[in-house]
């Protein structure tokens, strides 16, 4: 059993917990992820390792209220037990070399995109940071961008909090202006990805994508990570989750993100009816 140390409500559907678990904390890097239960019988899920203490011996997860685990998941507080957190899992980000990088993240993937801040920074690279969100409501973990960066910028979709518009935008302004990057890492909705390898392509700049939002079983077995890359198949959990943006074929990755949504949605409402009626 994995004690809960820490609960932080980040927003409405946004939650960040910090796990007991240090075995984990002490080998964690940054990119890769855990696979966690919250009770014996239930659905093993993968979350990004969002960051690591091991004195205190904690790892921080942060995750999206989306199906009947994360719902699960989200009812539990401060001194609560959930019964797996296994881990690390992929395969650590690439940061040898890299001097100057861009990181850009879109909505919850900037729960996944911060820890690749952190790092970085702590490495001495020069770090811009570009994350956007659908509205102000929604935007996460600013302060602590903030600190991992030389540079923020925040986009809205609606314009309700920084500047308007997507995040491919001041990307392409930058790229324009001269900035130079040794590399450009995107982490968020696959479509945003797909986007941003586009802005950078006619650039010629190094883009590095996560696919961490199409895992789910997270060992390889279940098959619902199988992406195209290169024309090889392979798989975003034990072949990733970072992939060559220039490689990866998105609009499969697409199609294939779309099959569990019916499914990840009723078990959400099951849940939800579980509690409301333990409460009744």
């Amino acid at each position: 059993m994995y004690q809960i140390a820490k609960k932080r409500v980040l927003n409405p559907t946004v939650t960040m917990m910090d796990i007991k678990a240090p075995l984990v904390s002490k080998k964690a890097k940054a990119g890769q992820f855990i696979i966690l239960r919250v009770t014996d019988d239930g659905e093993r899920i993968p979350l990004t390792v969002a960051g690591c203490d091991p004195e205190a011996g904690t790892v921080k997860i942060i995750f999206q209220v989306v199906g009947g685990t994360t719902e699960l998941l989200n009812h539990k507080e401060e001194g609560d037990y959930i019964a797996d957190f296994v881990g690390p899992l992929g395969k650590p980000t690439e940061t040898e070399g890299i001097k100057k990088v861009c990181i850009v993240g879109g909505g919850v993937g900037c729960a996944i995109a911060y820890p690749l801040a952190v790092e970085f920074h702590k490495l001495g690279a020069e770090v811009h940071s570009i994350v956007g969100f659908r509205n102000k409501d929604l935007v996460i973990l600013e302060e602590e961008f903030a600190a991992a960066s030389d540079k923020l910028t925040i986009v809205t979709d609606d314009g309700s909090y920084g500047t308007k518009g997507l995040v491919t935008e001041p990307l392409k302004a930058a790229l324009e202006s001269g900035e130079h990057f040794d590399a450009v890492i995107a982490i968020g909705p696959v479509i945003m990805m797909k986007f941003v390898v586009a802005t950078c392509k006619p650039f010629g700049v190094k883009t590095v994508v996560s696919m961490n939002p199409i895992m789910i079983d997270g060992t390889g077995m279940c098959g619902g990570c199988r992406l195209t890359v290169g024309g090889k198949t392979m798989f975003a959990c034990v072949d990733g989750p970072d992939f060559d943006g220039y490689e990866v074929d998105f609009d499969e990755a697409m199609m294939r993100g779309t099959m569990y949504a019916d499914f990840e949605r009723h078990a959400r409402e099951e849940a939800c009816n579980l509690f409301q009626k333990e409460v009744k």
